[in-house]
């Protein structure tokens, strides 16, 4: 019986506590033995803000064992593996720390603040043989899945050019501090930037443009060119100010040679040039479960971590600093290898 302990219940933290009941339903050989966050009481009682619906508004946590203390719970209770769902700021050393201890651990996105502790952290895992994981949730997200298929099989051939997009209204709280967060490239585009590196591979080098609305936040609107040898556009937005009724999106455009694939964050309608389009079959679970389900499988049978590797996650960081890096510079290339 796997025991896990989770740290952080924002709104992250109620996704995979919510993801976490259902394995147990399922049958998975999982406790989550206990829950911690440093404002535990007052959190259990209230609702967490987030881009999508946790399952409940008012949890019941009345049959788990709570801390408001992540050491307090480490000395009560045998745990096997730590979720951290805590600020972006805490992720490196909390996780450091923890591998060091011998527990493996799924950490949220991004992996670090910064890519030379996001390596860090990934050296650490390999050192103390213990398995980690982030959440880049889109690798396991089937819209997504889906469109690393089709570029792998070569179905409709070579892919020439790509857009994607990311936008909601502005977080609240340390979210909007940029040294704490690393603004909404960091908060949020990195999912496009880590897509973006999955589905076609480090590109040579970034221009990046952005732009700061909101007093002290960082970069809250941005768009990065990716270039690749081989000349295809590649292109992808974020922006963190669109408030009223907007709500939250997410959406790719890719085009091959012999088609296009176009998701608007519900579906995916596939344009084949020479027959109609049409949407594929996907699979039924969002990539928070599905991310949660690989990572305590890889556990249990001790498989290695393959969909989403610490290292490849640690490059991620470094792109997207890559962009911060050219957009202070006006847009101009910078160069990158990860």
């Amino acid at each position: 019986m796997l025991k896990i302990g989770l740290v952080g219940f924002g709104f992250m933290g109620r996704m995979h506590f919510d993801n976490y009941v259902r394995l147990v339903a399922e049958g998975e050989p999982i406790e989550l033995a206990a829950i911690c966050d440093l404002r535990i009481d007052e959190l259990k009682d209230s609702k967490a803000n987030g881009n999508m619906s946790t399952g409940q508004e008012i949890y019941d946590l009345s049959s788990y064992r709570l801390y408001d203390h992540v050491e307090k719970m480490l000395a009560a209770e045998q745990l096997d593996m730590i979720d951290l769902a805590v600020p972006t700021y805490l992720h490196a050393e909390m996780a450091c720390s923890l591998l060091e201890r011998g527990y493996h651990v799924f950490c949220e996105k991004p992996m670090a603040r910064y890519s030379a502790d996001a390596r860090q952290l990934a050296e650490t895992a390999k050192k103390h043989g213990r398995k980690l994981m982030i959440g880049q949730c889109l690798r396991f997200w089937p819209g997504y899945e889906y469109l690393k298929e089709v570029i792998e099989d070569q179905r409709f051939g070579q892919p020439t050019a790509g857009y994607f997009y990311r936008g909601s209204g502005a977080p609240k709280d340390w979210f909007l501090t940029e040294r704490l967060s690393g603004a909404a490239l960091l908060d949020m585009h990195i999912h496009d930037a880590d897509m973006i590196q999955w589905l076609f591979g480090a590109p040579e080098k970034v221009s990046a443009i952005g732009r700061n609305v909101i007093p002290g936040s960082g970069y809250d609107i941005a768009s990065t060119h990716y270039a690749y040898p081989d000349g295809k556009v590649i292109n992808a937005q974020v922006d963190w100010t669109l408030e009223g009724d907007f709500g939250f999106y997410m959406g790719y455009r890719v085009n091959f040679e012999r088609g296009n694939i176009v998701f608007d964050g519900s579906s995916v309608t596939v344009n084949p040039n020479d027959q109609p389009g049409f949407k594929p079959e996907l699979a039924a679970d969002d990539g928070y479960y599905r991310e949660l389900k690989h990572f305590i499988g890889a556990i249990t049978y001790d498989k290695p971590i393959v969909i989403c590797t610490p290292e490849s996650a640690a490059s991620s960081v470094a792109l997207v600093e890559a962009e911060e890096k050219s957009a202070n510079a006006g847009g101009a290339w910078v160069s990158f290898k990860a």
